[in-house]
């Protein structure tokens, strides 16, 4: 576990070392034009949602680790072709290879965390993945933005093969995980053969409950994640007079607040019902939008805007962190024994599409139409609160409530629900 935990740090320092400086580099460094750098920007996300839905065919029939280690590789090969790339077609082929390899990361981790963890653990473990990820995207970012030069293109070509050489350490460590059998949560229902192709979809889409959380994650990701660096930025600079240096802080007062969060609602997270920690996530980012109106469309002076502003992403920061604790080892209850790759890479898929669509609705709304933008989106989120408490409503007592379903069992003198491992 501690190696996937190395592995999450990395994978996502990768991320934040080259992607941020991706738009400048292509349309200013290598001279490409605008238009080329959007369309790899766009590349990135179609890579994802192409190699999503076969990833997860091959995590459930290979297993997780060796799907990381292709993905790795690819992700490496992208990341030094892209510093060398010097024409379009060779730029946009790169950024294929990258995204691609990075888009199947994500959901290869999450699998490896679900088979080295016990439902005890596992929202833990994800709370550590998530605090990582944030941690290594910062860094990453950091350190990244003081390599680089936009005068001379062998900053970007080092920036691209360190990344390379981060993704290729990644493979070396790895490979040297040995990873157990994947162990069920009691009470998971049972499940189709491992690798079962179209018969594994028909199963997923049948999961009432699966399919109603892919609905509530879209909706999530789209309102939260999808707005980020586009329509919420677009709307603070626009319609609040937000500063870039003060959107800078803002972005930075979200991540501080995940960094300072995460394990301290851990514990209250994991008492509660899975679907009711949702629901108040919808809540909270209600409040947030409510503070973005203020920012944008209130009378104040524009240092309470600002500090407005900065709340926003705050809040949306602290609903991150509950959050993360709670739908990642969802996915991995409601998915049948040997099918967690598949469920994961779904949801992932469902994460990708929401974070493509978000920003090409959210970005043109709130720059043309502050008001609505931000109405919209506050409705969007009191949406999740009503979506969650319907979930809530077709999950079993240990999918929702697991430390609840727990504590029973003991108090009745049993002994608290154990997963089935290889030796069992």
């Amino acid at each position: 576990m501690r190696r996937i935990h190395v592995g999450n740090a990395l994978s996502a320092f990768g991320l934040g070392f080259t992607v941020p400086y991706l738009y400048v580099y292509v349309a200013q460094v290598r001279d490409l034009g605008a238009m080329t750098a959007g369309l790899v920007l766009a590349v990135f996300a179609v890579a994802a949602l192409i190699v999503l839905p076969f990833a997860g065919r091959a995590i459930v029939r290979r297993g997780p680790l060796p799907v990381l280690l292709a993905a790795l590789v690819t992700a490496a090969l992208g990341a030094l072709s892209l510093g060398l790339a010097a024409g379009a077609v060779a730029v946009l082929l790169s950024a294929a290879a990258l995204g691609a390899g990075q888009a199947v990361m994500q959901p290869a981790l999450a699998t490896m965390i679900v088979d080295c963890s016990e439902s005890e653990t596992r929202s833990r473990a994800f709370a550590m993945q998530f605090f990582l990820q944030n941690l290594g995207l910062g860094v990453g970012g950091l350190i990244g933005g003081h390599l680089v030069d936009t005068t001379r293109v062998s900053s970007f070509t080092l920036l691209f093969a360190i990344e390379a050489a981060v993704f290729l350490l990644l493979v070396a460590l790895m490979a040297t995980v040995r990873m157990p059998r994947a162990p069920r949560m009691a009470g998971a229902p049972a499940g189709a053969a491992p690798g079962s192709g179209r018969s594994g979809r028909r199963q997923l889409l049948g999961n009432r409950a699966m399919v109603q959380l892919c609905v509530l994650g879209f909706v999530l990701f789209f309102a939260c994640y999808g707005q980020f660096e586009s329509g919420l930025s677009a709307y603070g600079v626009e319609a609040a007079g937000i500063s870039t240096s003060a959107l800078g802080t803002a972005l930075a007062a979200n991540t501080l607040m995940i960094v300072v969060a995460q394990f301290a609602v851990l514990k209250f997270v994991e008492r509660r019902r899975r679907s009711r920690v949702i629901a108040a996530v919808g809540v909270i980012w209600a409040v947030a939008w409510g503070a973005a109106a203020y920012a944008g469309l209130g009378h104040g002076s524009q240092v309470m805007a600002t500090a407005a502003f900065v709340s926003t992403y705050a809040l949306f920061g602290l609903g991150e962190a509950m959050l993360s604790p709670t739908l990642a080892p969802l996915v991995a209850d409601l998915a049948p024994e040997g099918m967690a790759g598949q469920y994961n890479s779904a949801f992932a898929l469902v994460k990708q599409l929401a974070l493509a669509v978000g920003p090409a609705v959210g970005g043109p709304l709130a720059a043309s139409l502050p008001g609505p933008y931000v109405v919209t989106f506050l409705l969007f989120s009191l949406g999740i609160s009503v979506l969650a408490v319907r979930l809530g409503r077709g999950l079993t007592a240990v999918q929702d409530h697991p430390w609840g379903a727990r504590s029973r069992v003991v108090a009745r003198g049993g002994a608290a629900a154990e997963p089935v491992t290889a030796e069992a």
